[in-house]
């Protein structure tokens, strides 16, 4: 393979690249390093460790869905405004493989993004959220992002490939439906139809913060 000039934008494209072809637990250094020309040591010159090279990754995803136009604007009202934003987080996070467990924890790197911050707590305290709420509200739908992904990335690893064992049919066979009828009729409800299952509990959290704003 030609070598290539590494820098670090270079190795966390190529290091996504790896993430949506390999998994994060595919994701290694040794296979970076190969995908890159076998230039091991360079990607240490760049990166202390794996987790750094994690939080780089978060960061530039993040970026890229800050800098698309279907990013949600300041002409919404709030509320609509909110449930965009967290359509558009979700979005984020499936874009690539296992795309949810690489934010989970992740340390943000760029001082821009502080921007898309800043203009996000503006529309909420503006609509009459304290600072506090608003800040709530925007780590709520983050973290209810981040954390329905992930459940729904453990089910569907790949768009259109739903793993066996959550086939609702083999739940069916691990249930006694008679003894717990209630759980085995929750399964429809849980494993499929992610789209409408994220939207339901968005507009109940976003519900909650438009029923705190009143009081």
């Amino acid at each position: 393979m030609a070598q290539v000039n590494l820098d670090r934008q270079t190795v966390v494209r190529a290091a996504l690249r790896l993430l949506d072809k390999a998994g994060l637990d595919g994701l290694t250094v040794r296979k970076l390093a190969a995908d890159l020309g076998g230039r091991a040591p360079a990607l240490y010159w760049h990166f202390k460790n794996k987790e750094e090279l994690l939080d780089e990754m978060a960061t530039a995803v993040f970026i890229d869905a800050v800098r698309d136009p279907a990013w949600p604007g300041s002409d919404l009202c709030w509320p609509e405004w909110a449930e965009q934003l967290g359509k558009r987080l979700r979005e984020m996070l499936l874009r690539y493989r296992d795309g949810a467990r690489i934010f989970s924890g992740r340390y943000l790197t760029d001082p821009s993004l502080y921007g898309m911050m800043e203009s996000s707590l503006r529309k909420l305290t503006e609509a009459g959220l304290s600072l506090r709420d608003a800040t709530q509200g925007l780590n709520t739908i983050y973290c209810y992002a981040i954390g329905f992904a992930i459940e729904e990335q453990a089910v569907y690893p790949r768009p259109g490939r739903r793993q066996k064992r959550y086939e609702l049919a083999e739940r069916t066979k691990r249930l006694d439906s008679k003894g717990f009828p209630l759980a085995a009729a929750a399964g429809e409800h849980t494993f499929a139809d992610f789209d409408k299952h994220f939207e339901q509990g968005l507009r109940i959290i976003i519900k909650g913060f438009s029923a705190g704003q009143r009081r």
